[in-house]
């Protein structure tokens, strides 16, 4: 049975991937794309999204723009990993369909009302977005037939030695999301650090021609992290929690209670991760089936390489 899905992002390189998993998956059935500032400003981050929107041949699937800033914060973004445009080297061609005009948090409230229990929201960027549509309609949390994430870690950061980028660039909506009438599945570095592109993935991705050659390629290598010791290329973080919706059978996820920290002078935007709590509000992935991703992830891109050159 196909699964509806809203994706909320920031592109960004993996993001971008990830579209690119959630629009060719014949198993998920891509609603709507709402755009946040994160890895790169809105202005960037949604004109990205409308890009790929016609590069990749989903017009009919709105797009609306969101927050450009967090919800208390100033911006912090991650352009130094994901090129000042945000894709990276890719140049795609000048998008010519709009934004709904329509704020994000409003798109997302406005189509889970629509159909309660039959779209599966997903994140990942900062959850400004999230945050602002709760606020606005706390039930958007019972509408969801789920919400996952990519964001937070229990072990590590990247960001910070403590926080991992999408929590800690606006914690306070982290706290929010986490805190609402629903059980969050939490993709975080632990779990996306497995899923690297490394030499062998990159070159079986070389194969998949016109589309390989000027997106997935350049998106799944332009960064290069020297100080990472178990650096084997580049993490696409977030096209893994795109593939938990479709194919949940390659994650490990244990329960756990996750609270955001918020006012720590060297801890901003950790997730704090109690496995042994007795009340809690997250899944939280530990293990990827890494073969089985990346055999999944390639049947999907080989799918729609060859409808990209027909």
């Amino acid at each position: 049975m196909a699964h509806n899905i809203l994706l909320d992002c920031d592109p960004g390189l993996d993001d971008a991937l990830a579209l690119l998993l959630a629009h060719g998956d014949p198993n998920l059935v891509l609603v709507g794309v709402t755009t946040v500032g994160g890895n790169v400003g809105l202005q960037n981050t949604t004109r990205n999204a409308l890009q790929l929107r016609e590069y990749l041949k989903f017009p009919a699937v709105p797009v609306s723009a969101g927050a450009a800033e967090p919800l208390t914060r100033e911006v912090r973004d991650a352009a130094h990993v994901h090129g000042a445009g945000g894709l990276g080297n890719v140049v795609l061609p000048e998008a010519t369909l709009p934004v709904t005009g329509q704020h994000a948090a409003d798109f997302i409230i406005d189509t889970l009302r629509a159909t309660p229990g039959a779209i599966h929201l997903v994140a990942t960027g900062p959850l400004t977005n999230i945050a602002i549509a709760l606020e606005r309609e706390p039930a958007i949390a019972r509408w969801a037939a789920s919400f996952t994430i990519m964001g937070g870690s229990y072990t590590r950061g990247n960001a910070t030695v403590a926080a991992e980028f999408n929590i800690w660039a606006d914690p306070e909506a982290a706290k929010i999301v986490f805190a609402a009438d629903w059980r969050v599945t939490m993709i975080g570095l632990d779990l996306t650090l497995q899923a690297q592109a490394n030499s062998i993935v990159v070159d079986r991705l070389k194969t998949l021609g016109k589309l390989a050659d000027e997106l997935i390629v350049p998106l799944a290598t332009f960064y290069f992290n020297p100080n990472m010791p178990d650096w084997d290329g580049q993490a696409v973080h977030d096209v893994c929690a795109v593939a938990y919706v479709a194919r949940p059978d390659l994650f490990l996820t244990q329960p756990a209670r996750v609270e955001v920290e918020t006012a720590g002078e060297f801890t901003s935007g950790m997730t704090v991760v109690d496995f042994d709590a007795p009340a809690p509000n997250a899944l939280v992935a530990t293990k990827l089936d890494v073969n089985g991703f990346w055999a999944y992830v390639e049947s999907v891109y080989a799918r729609v390489a060859v409808e990209h050159t027909a």
